[in-house]
């Protein structure tokens, strides 16, 4: 061999080069396109928890450091450090919105949502909320956009409360935040 020095994925030399980039906010993700060092043996699942090798990633201050680096390109998720690139695989959407609350009313309305990991987005233009429907239940799985092409599934109790301030506009039933109307279900389709 030449010298040449195969490099494989682990989650401590990731938690390393993390802790060396420590910014205040979010890391610049965007800006960084290290080389891709392979797949590493993490997993979050639809319900929003964080594996290692099979195994729950107990502490939230590790699982919200690693959500701090989380990229996703061409429909792939990746965990990205200035000098790495890992492979992560995501059941559904990476985060989960866990509560939200409504201030002002109508158009006026803003619903603010925090995520699992301490996230929080104000739905609207540029934090667009969406439901997609299963085609043999038509059961609803609403989304709303946390940042940079990552979204968050929206908890079903946090749906419920969503459904509740509902209003139909242009032949939909949905919800209005920042000025932003966002469609849940079609009025006709409604009981």
């Amino acid at each position: 061999m030449s010298g040449q020095k195969t490099v494989t994925p682990d989650a401590e030399g990731l938690v390393a080069s993390i802790n060396a980039t420590k910014t205040r906010g979010l890391p610049p993700v965007h800006l960084w396109n290290p080389p891709f060092c392979g797949d590493l043996d993490m997993r979050i699942a639809r319900d929003g928890t964080w594996f290692y090798e099979g195994t729950p990633i107990g502490r939230p201050g590790l699982v919200k450091m690693f959500s701090s680096i989380l990229k996703r390109e061409d429909g792939k998720y990746f965990l990205v450090t200035p000098v790495e690139k890992v492979g992560i695989t995501v059941d559904d959407a990476p985060f989960v919105a866990i509560d939200f609350d409504a201030v002002g009313e109508g158009q006026d309305q803003k619903l603010r949502f925090l995520t699992q990991v301490d996230d929080r987005v104000v739905a609207g233009p540029d934090a667009p909320i969406r439901v997609e429907r299963d085609p043999q239940t038509g059961e609803p799985s609403p989304y709303v956009l946390v940042r940079s092409d990552l979204e968050a599934l929206i908890d079903r109790k946090s749906f419920y409360r969503l459904v509740d301030l509902g209003v139909h506009h242009d032949g939909w039933f949905g919800v209005w935040s920042s000025g932003q109307f966002f469609g849940i279900i079609p009025s006709d389709e409604l009981e």
